[in-house]
């Protein structure tokens, strides 16, 4: 019983590697729940039924099919502390590499560091704000950006 439940969270650890925050149905069914358990579980999950490489292929079950945004979303889960510090300050260095991530043309580095920090508040609610929310709460405003859609464009 041991070896089981080992091999159960060592493959739900490996998901996490390549999990997309906020996408698949664990993500769906642990929605709005902070904490590394529900992560696990909803990467468990996903990686069981095997529906977040469905959905990333798809994009559907809330999963982005862009790879500049999938980068992005993996960079946030480790660095979000960092991100949103550079994000309220509009420079910095993790700031700089999201728009690296998405490809953001120099020309418009300027626009987008503007409206990440204009946003914060709507990006970082709260202190329990998940990468994913983040991830999530980015590609809408860049999708209603003219200038910066073109970046998140599946």
């Amino acid at each position: 019983m041991k070896k089981l439940i080992a091999g159960a969270l060592l493959m739900g650890a490996s998901t996490l590697a390549f999990a997309q925050p906020g996408c698949g149905v664990g993500a769906m069914i642990w929605k709005g729940q902070s904490g590394i358990a529900p992560h696990v579980l909803a990467a468990t999950t996903n990686g069981t039924f095997g529906n977040q490489t469905f959905g990333m292929t798809t994009g559907t079950l809330g999963c982005q099919t862009n790879q500049s945004v999938q980068s992005m979303a993996m960079y946030m889960e480790s660095n979000i502390d960092k991100v949103a510090r550079d994000m309220s300050r509009g420079s910095g260095e993790n700031l700089d590499t999201l728009a690296v991530l998405l490809g953001v043309d120099e020309a418009d580095r300027d626009s987008f560091r503007k409206v990440l920090q204009d946003n914060f508040a709507t990006i970082f609610p709260s202190s329990e704000t998940t990468s994913g929310e983040a991830v999530d709460a980015i590609v809408a405003l860049l999708e209603k950006d003219e200038s910066l859609s073109k970046y998140v464009a599946a």
